[in-house]
């Protein structure tokens, strides 16, 4: 095993922290109560009643396997990239469920923050990727 940059391990170290928040909102979301769904806006209400089931199954993947494949690149480990490769693809699913099939116009801030979401987990596979090619990660 060959040692990685000094920029490795922060990088390592925000992709898990990046991946918790994404935790956190997934719980956050699949605990909204009828309540909190009324309390939204129509376009909110909307989106959140169009997705279908499978897209947020997907969102579950995409988040659990990015915070685990994040532990995986701080503790330089080759599984790493299956967890980053598996949580790029439930990005993609949840994508494809949100943006092209719940018929439903996002809005400007969440077609933002999501392409953020997806180059994030790009970036996760492509380091990882490197990790392996490096033989930063066994």
């Amino acid at each position: 095993m060959e040692k990685p940059p000094k920029w490795y391990l922060p990088i390592s170290v925000f992709a898990l922290l990046w991946n918790l928040l994404g935790c956190a909102a997934y719980l956050s979301d699949v605990m909204l109560t009828p309540t909190d769904i009324a309390a939204m806006d129509a376009a909110q209400q909307a989106l959140y009643n169009a997705r279908p089931t499978w897209a947020v199954a997907a969102t579950a993947v995409a988040v659990w396997c990015g915070a685990a494949g994040s532990i995986g690149l701080i503790v330089r480990r080759r599984w790493a990239a299956l967890l980053l490769e598996l949580s790029l693809a439930g990005v993609i699913v949840q994508d494809i469920g949100l943006f092209l099939l719940s018929g439903v116009n996002p809005g400007t801030a969440v077609l933002a923050m999501q392409g953020f979401v997806l180059l994030v987990a790009i970036g996760l596979v492509v380091l990882s990727r490197k990790a392996i090619a490096q033989r930063w990660i066994v």
